[in-house]
């Protein structure tokens, strides 16, 4: 539990973890984790979700550090460690403080369900998150609400907006995604991929309006409320990240029905694409 509160603690929790090696100061050369491991962290924020790519992985053991269970093994032929991180931001980068500091992964995807932005997508298409932005983060002034970047817990200084994705996760993931047989939609409609900017908040969307107004100033493609705190912390730790999301609704005024209808298809398309790129990484 060394770091999981560094963000109330930063000043005392800094020296400690420079003391330790887990990070150094400022003008050092790197943060924890040191070395990564051939190891591909896999977070996901729902048990149905997180399972479909469980019930999949060879050699499997779990181990449970504070009080949440990872599982380890291979899927793919990829040694792979896989958890699941709840709902929201907070308990998203809870479980991958946990994740790069006990198993050191090389890199970490986040798959699961959110809702669409982009009025040309449906729900069971797939986003392929080229970048991340907290769209809850910021100062609400008189004029409206300001969207201002986070701070880096060691530094103090301002992260980016937006947080990018690894561009050779995303080169792959949209390569591989071309060649994938996902479920039809209503037995029907062939899912669309696309690409763009995945938009993080801790609220469910359920509002037309709220969506369209966020669309306008992010012009992101889905809306969830977990990766953008992933690729913060991976951001500042130096990791490889990719988030991976399909839609299970279209964040409007409709959203709460069509998540009923749909996030079960949701939820195995994005882990079809999981398991593909999975496959088509180095072993």
């Amino acid at each position: 539990m060394k770091i999981l509160f560094f963000s109330c603690f930063a000043f005392v929790l800094t020296g400690s973890l420079c003391a330790q090696g887990l990070i150094t100061t400022p003008g050092g050369a790197s943060v924890f984790p040191k070395k990564a491991r051939n190891v591909t962290a896999i977070v996901g924020a729902f048990a149905d979700e997180v399972e479909l790519l469980r019930s999949e992985i060879e050699g499997r053991q779990d181990r449970e550090i504070e009080g949440l269970q990872f599982t380890t093994g291979t899927l793919g032929g990829r040694p792979v460690v896989l958890v699941r991180a709840g709902i929201g931001k907070v308990n998203a980068a809870m479980t991958t403080t946990l994740l790069l500091e006990h198993f050191r992964p090389r890199e970490v995807v986040f798959t699961g369900i959110a809702g669409g932005m982009n009025p040309a997508l449906q729900p069971g298409d797939l986003v392929i998150g080229t970048r991340l932005v907290h769209h809850d983060f910021g100062r609400q002034t008189p004029q409206g609400f300001l969207r201002r970047p986070t701070q880096n817990p060691y530094t103090f200084a301002e992260n980016p907006v937006f947080f990018s994705s690894d561009s050779n996760l995303v080169r792959l993931a949209s390569a591989v995604a071309d060649t994938l047989r996902l479920e039809l939609v209503n037995g029907q409609r062939k899912p669309r991929v696309a690409a763009g900017v995945i938009v993080t908040g801790d609220v469910f969307m359920a509002s037309t309006t709220h969506n369209r107004q966020i669309r306008r100033e992010t012009n992101g493609e889905a809306v969830e409320m977990e990766g953008a705190a992933v690729a913060q912390l991976c951001h500042q730790q130096g990791v490889p990240v990719l988030v991976i999301r399909s839609l299970s609704d279209s964040g409007d005024d409709a959203a709460v029905g069509d998540i009923r209808r749909f996030y079960q298809l949701a939820a195995r398309n994005s882990a079809t694409l999981v398991r593909a790129v999975l496959g088509r990484l180095p072993k």
